[in-house]
């Protein structure tokens, strides 16, 4: 048996012992840059399984934290694949059921059509005022960003330059808003972005950066809630993995 296939059968164990009291419901964990698309996926999975899901979404640091001072979530979507697997060490989640469920991209987007002709010029030149990227200490397209820019060689002589959002939801409103001309962000978000207002955009080559593997786990209180095992068997399918691709995710 394939390792997925044997993924797949604990996963369907887990949801055949379910406790009927806590089926119907299940809170999940987002990293800011998936929640939109979260959202979709749970529409659609309540639409099919008549469960209940909530999304919450913050920074990966802060729901990591959160999750360790006893917040009530039952799966955590991760903008990384380390910190489900350090909650899985911590005893909080449920190895057989972690899952890498998208990889993300790094854009340099600015809501001015002229301003990102050359992406990686406009970086080593620094010729604008702020750069909006989220906080690298708690997200992990921050982290991507900081590594993009020390690889450029660009990390300290850019610090004046920075505004750093909470979670890369932030990070894009910085953009969005132009109180900063460009922002190191999300793929999935710069696409929205270019949606509503166009502007110019450089997508980062993948070997700048380590990619971005986007991890999703089962928390073990969890373990007998059939709507959070449902869910996680639902993101394993064939239509959520087309929504996910359709948002900019790999």
């Amino acid at each position: 048996m394939t390792r997925r296939g044997l993924i797949s059968l604990l996963l369907a164990t887990l949801l055949l012992a379910v406790s009927p009291a806590r089926a119907g419901q299940a809170r999940i964990a987002v990293a800011s840059n998936f929640g939109e698309v979260a959202r979709l996926l749970a529409d659609d999975y309540s639409r099919r399984s008549g469960h209940a899901i909530q999304v919450s979404t913050a920074s990966t640091g802060k729901l990591y934290a959160q999750i360790g001072h006893g917040a009530p979530f039952d799966i955590l979507l991760s903008a990384d694949d380390t910190t489900p697997l350090k909650l899985v060490r911590e005893g909080l989640a449920i190895e057989a059921s972690l899952y890498d469920y998208a990889t993300g991209r790094l854009v340099l987007w600015s809501r001015r059509p002229e301003l990102v002709r050359d992406g990686e010029a406009l970086l080593r030149a620094g010729t604008f005022n702020k750069l909006a990227i989220a906080n690298p200490e708690l997200a992990p397209y921050g982290a991507a960003a900081r590594e993009l820019l020390t690889r450029l060689g660009r990390w300290d002589a850019l610090q004046p330059k920075l505004v750093l959002g909470e979670n890369v939801g932030q990070a894009m409103q910085f953009a969005f808003t132009a109180n900063a001309d460009v922002g190191l962000l999300p793929r999935s978000l710069a696409m929205e972005a270019e949606k509503k207002v166009g502007g110019s955009s450089w997508l980062v080559p993948q070997e700048q950066y380590r990619p971005i593997v986007q991890s999703a786990v089962l928390l073990s209180r969890a373990r007998d809630n059939a709507a959070a095992v449902g869910f996680l068997q639902y993101l394993r399918g064939d239509a959520a993995r087309a929504v996910i691709r359709a948002h900019g995710y790999d």
